[in-house]
């Protein structure tokens, strides 16, 4: 970083994961490509707790943070995810079966050293994991 550039406040950052200059890439918001916005916005409200802030139809984005999005396309891209969102709470096993309860297909659970993570997929077939505290 040179010595002119700003460093600025993010709020959504925690002080561990370092401050952000000028010239950062944040994360606002994950958008997810789907065949009906609503429905998939109202699973990951349930699952995050966090409200839809906004509903245009098309578009309907959910106030967690980073804020989620979900945008109505004719064809989601075929085949596997590329990337996946890592989540987590105090009793893997229970939010796994709440998220399952949600509409979420599970996978499989895997385990490493210290780590142990259930593989799901949303509504829509999005992939994602629940992991343990410490994921």
């Amino acid at each position: 970083m040179s010595p002119n550039e700003e460093i600025l406040q993010v709020p959504w950052l925690e002080p561990t994961m370092g401050t952000m200059s000028d010239t950062t890439f944040g994360i606002r918001q994950i958008t997810f490509d789907c065949h009906d916005p609503s429905k998939l916005a109202e699973f990951w409200s349930a699952a995050t707790g966090c409200g839809i802030s906004a509903d245009y139809g098309d578009f309907v984005m959910v106030d967690s943070t980073p804020a989620l999005g979900f945008q109505r396309v004719e064809d989601p891209t075929p085949g596997k995810n590329r990337m996946h969102i890592d989540g987590g709470g105090v009793e893997r096993e229970t939010l796994v079966e709440r998220l399952k309860g949600l509409g979420a297909t599970e996978l499989g659970t895997h385990e490493a050293p210290g780590l142990v993570w259930t593989v799901m997929q949303d509504p829509e077939g999005n992939e994602f994991c629940v992991g343990n505290p410490e994921a």
